[in-house]
């Protein structure tokens, strides 16, 4: 072996043995984290969410909200495994997603969570609770501003009417202000929330079609809407 060749070839050996060695850290890590997360769905998630009494019944949506608000927060989610990252204006957090983040994290910030609330939603919270149930809890306990979460008591703190009293487009400003609900506060923000609303509209009469993952505003943003939403969330390139 030419002078100098053997070094380099163990350096990269060592280099390689080091990089298998963080990828199997890695596998351990997230397998420590599923397995957490499946004993605590068991343990916690779930006996709390029958023991609790909400608001609001999946029937007390009729087919035609419910159509409306899985078009804008999660549109394959009765098909896909708790992720979803190629149905167009899906955007990168499911339903699913969403309630690992407020089930699971006590603080949650980009990065490395992101991929531990991924990875709960596929593999602890998705197979181990019904999607009715699911979609009832999102309903019930969705942010929707300060001290509010729910449909429920958003249509209290927004309209001052119970739920069932809401008219459609009452009903489709609370879905508008999910993404973003300080941008989109109806009260606060009126204007901005009934742009939004008029595009959840049209995206579901299929007047809209968005035009691809992170398509979730379908069109484009002023500049001081875009300051205040949440990151990765728009994307102007979709919009020549």
């Amino acid at each position: 072996m030419p002078h100098g060749v053997a070094p380099v070839a163990r350096r990269c050996r060592r280099v390689g043995l080091v990089a298998v060695a963080g990828l199997l850290g890695l596998v351990a890590y997230f397998a420590w984290v599923v397995y957490s997360a499946r004993e605590y769905t068991v343990s916690a998630v779930l006996p709390r969410y029958h023991a609790t009494r909400y608001p609001l019944a999946l029937a007390d949506l009729s087919p035609r909200q419910v159509e409306i608000l899985l078009k804008v927060e999660d549109p394959r989610f009765f098909a896909h495994g708790g992720v979803d990252l190629a149905t167009p204006g899906a955007g990168i957090t499911t339903i699913t997603q969403a309630l690992v983040k407020h089930l699971y994290f006590e603080k949650f910030s980009p990065g490395i969570a992101k991929l531990k609330q991924t990875a709960i939603a596929a593999f602890a919270l998705d197979p181990l609770m019904a999607k009715d149930d699911q979609l009832r809890l999102f309903i019930n306990t969705a942010y929707l501003g300060p001290g509010v979460h729910g449909f429920a008591q958003a249509s209290a703190a927004f309209f001052g009417k119970p739920f069932a009293d809401l008219t459609e487009d009452e009903y489709i400003a609370l879905v508008a202000m999910l993404i973003a609900p300080a941008t989109f506060d109806v009260k606060r923000y009126p204007e901005r929330n009934r742009e939004r609303v008029e595009r959840i509209k049209r995206v579901a009469s299929g007047e809209y079609v968005p035009r691809g993952l992170f398509d979730v505003f379908y069109g484009k943003l002023a500049k001081d809407i875009q300051q205040n939403i949440p990151p990765l969330s728009y994307f102007e390139f979709y919009y020549p």
